[in-house]
């Protein structure tokens, strides 16, 4: 755990990959006049917790399976996340979201920075992806109003290339394709894909070659 920590210091104080790491990890075509680095003055403003800790398989990542009846992006996976409230810090909001969806006490989470931001046009919100550690495995409570599961995924596993595969869905009668993460049985992509595809590039910069 420290090693990789001290890793994610050093590569956050280097130029981020940001936009060009974005980019490939989004559904392509692309939506039009979508720039992933833009802060539109009436976007709202949201925070995202890539949260690290000690797990089975060595350093360890805690995502979320949404509830399939929520009424935005529900049954997808997602970090632990949400708007922030009047006045409040991303890395706050990050936190105090985690709390509320996973159960993680903000106090025993070291936070070391944060990934670019990103704008995500189909929900309006630009979201800042903080990063916070843990020195020991949290007691996850999830939010039975909004978490239907969680899904911890080895960091090893995230930077395998063999993890990034490409699908295809439809998107209003447009087939597109979309990078995502094999996670198990599940599909992770869209923004989630995009934030922890910039954490990985950050982390070898020859990661996003993967995506072709």
């Amino acid at each position: 755990m420290r090693t990789l920590e001290d890793h994610i210091r050093r590569r956050l104080q280097a130029p981020l990959p940001g936009k060009d790491a974005h980019l490939r990890f989004a559904p392509k075509p692309l939506l039009r006049l979508w720039d992933p680095s833009a802060r539109p003055p009436e976007a709202r403003v949201a925070a995202a917790l890539i949260l690290i800790y000690p797990g089975e398989q060595g350093p360890t990542i805690a995502l979320t399976l949404r509830r399939t009846d929520l009424p935005h992006h529900g049954g997808q996976i997602s970090l632990p996340g949400g708007g922030l409230n009047p006045g409040e810090s991303p890395e706050l909001g990050a936190l105090r979201e985690a709390h509320e969806e996973i159960g993680v006490e903000p106090a025993l989470v070291r936070v070391i920075g944060s990934l670019s931001t990103l704008w995500v046009i189909v929900s309006g919100f630009v979201v800042h992806p903080i990063i916070g550690v843990m020195d020991t495995s949290p007691t996850f409570v999830p939010s039975p109003r909004e978490v239907e599961t969680i899904i911890e995924v080895p960091v090893a596993t995230l930077r395998e290339s063999v993890c990034v595969r490409v699908g295809q869905r439809d998107r209003g009668g447009l087939m597109v394709s979309y990078p995502y993460f094999a996670i198990g049985d599940h599909h992770v992509w869209g923004a989630t894909a995009m934030m922890l595809g910039e954490f990985c590039t950050a982390l070898d910069a020859d990661f996003a070659s993967t995506i072709r």
